[in-house]
């Protein structure tokens, strides 16, 4: 084994253990407990303080006098209005609990997060490939002129979204995968320039989740020059719970060979 290799391999390492530490955070979505959707009549939910329900001024809670609640580290009590959420929302402390409030489909909803969820008690760690150099895939980014809208269904059935996707990303596949062409759809993956793919491949439904992996793709180089790691290719919420409302693929970004790389179906 070489050095090249040995580095690789620690390297691919270190990300499973930062990928484990997340998915094991007690407030990540592992340790959702419901997906409760807003209306404008007030609701009370077993997992969450307060009544709540959505009206022409956004958010609003009512608390019992024996309730607590705190909205972005504010207290709050009695009726408080929290206003207009985003797809980023705004976080609700209670006891050792935690609870996401925001929009979804032009919907609000609310995501209660508790330590001791089922889920999270049961998660016994996320199978994986053996990491292979092969799978490290050298691409092309050729960027669009400007940023272009484009919808993409949602794992929550009859539900679409929409993200700006920047550009696309060609490259050819390993020898051992019959080394055919291949190009996908790319989103804005953060400020510091990176990707973001979404996709399945002929692994998908096998062994790996079916509806779909993601790729956190490094900046490309001034000249376009990126490298897909498929090595890193992840699993998203929804392939761990039922209270995700993670996108699809874009249609065609389907990877026309079995990408025997990455995180695999959760047992």
């Amino acid at each position: 084994m070489t050095t090249e290799t040995v580095d690789f391999e620690t390297a691919w390492q270190e990300w499973r253990a930062q990928r484990e530490a997340r998915l094991r955070d007690p407030h990540g979505f592992l340790a959702i407990t419901g997906l409760h959707w807003l209306s404008d009549e007030p609701q009370r939910f077993d997992d969450v303080p307060g009544a709540w329900h959505a009206g022409p001024g956004g958010v609003v809670v009512t608390l019992g006098p024996d309730e607590e609640l705190a909205a972005d580290g504010t207290p709050v009590t009695g009726t408080h209005v929290i206003g207009p959420v985003d797809t980023a929302g705004v976080t609700g402390t209670f006891g050792d609990a935690v609870v996401e409030i925001a929009d979804r489909f032009g919907t609000p909803v609310l995501r209660p997060r508790h330590p001791d969820a089922p889920t999270l008690r049961r998660y016994a760690g996320t199978p994986a490939y053996d990491p292979d150099p092969r799978w490290a895939l050298t691409a092309r980014f050729e960027a669009y002129d400007e940023p272009r809208p484009l919808p993409v269904g949602s794992v929550i059935e009859g539900m679409e979204t929409v993200y700006a996707a920047v550009g696309e990303v060609s490259f050819d596949l390993p020898a051992h995968a019959g080394g055919a062409p291949q190009r996908l759809v790319a989103f804005d993956g953060g400020d510091d320039g990176s990707l973001w793919l979404l996709f399945t491949d002929e692994t998908s439904g096998v062994t790996t989740y079916a509806a779909l992996r993601q790729l956190a793709v490094p900046a490309p180089d001034e000249d376009g020059t990126a490298v897909l790691d498929f090595n890193r290719a992840a699993n998203m919420p929804c392939a761990y719970t039922d209270f995700a409302t993670c996108p699809l693929p874009p249609r065609g970004n389907h990877v026309a060979a079995a990408v025997e790389a990455g995180e695999r179906k959760v047992r």
